[in-house]
């Protein structure tokens, strides 16, 4: 797999990138601390009880991550800098939900280089679980990063 960036004088307004998951029991697993001897399968099914939504209901830092990997990854990709970020969470997202991700470029600051990035995540029946505004330094200089393996990462400056 390679990663290839886009670098700040080739981003255009309007310019966009998409991401789409299924949600698993194992992202909630990945982003909680249980404490010790405690069965996730048990405890998101406990607090998915106790909720009025159906459902292990995924962390709300789960969507933002899939936001960040979208312009870490995509656009404007490797050598983006976050400045920062403005979300909401309009609905819960659940083990099973298909997420779609999108991140389109709405305004460029010139002087600094940096991009206001429109964000937005839906769930399977076209709702919107999430969305907000993040700012990002866009990277200056073109970057590819090859992956030949989980723990192999060949970073190329020269495309």
């Amino acid at each position: 797999m390679k990663l290839e960036n886009v670098v700040f004088e080739d981003i255009e307004i309007g310019q966009s990138a998409i991401r789409t998951r299924l949600v698993q029991l194992s992202d909630i697993q990945d982003l909680s601390i249980l404490p010790e001897g405690q069965s996730l399968d048990n405890w998101a099914q406990e607090y998915a009880n106790n909720m009025a939504f159906q459902g292990a209901v995924v962390q709300g830092t789960w969507t933002a991550a899939q936001i960040s990997a979208v312009i870490n990854t995509q656009l404007p990709g490797p050598g983006a800098v976050y400045l920062s970020q403005d979300l909401k969470f309009a609905l819960p997202v659940v083990v099973g939900d298909v997420i779609t991700t999108k991140v389109t470029v709405i305004d460029k600051d010139f002087r600094h280089g940096s991009l206001i990035i429109d964000c937005q995540c839906s769930n399977q029946r076209k709702e919107e679980v999430v969305f907000g505004i993040a700012t990002v330094r866009a990277p200056t200089e073109k970057i590819c990063i090859e992956i030949k393996s989980t723990k192999e990462k060949v970073l190329n400056s020269a495309c």
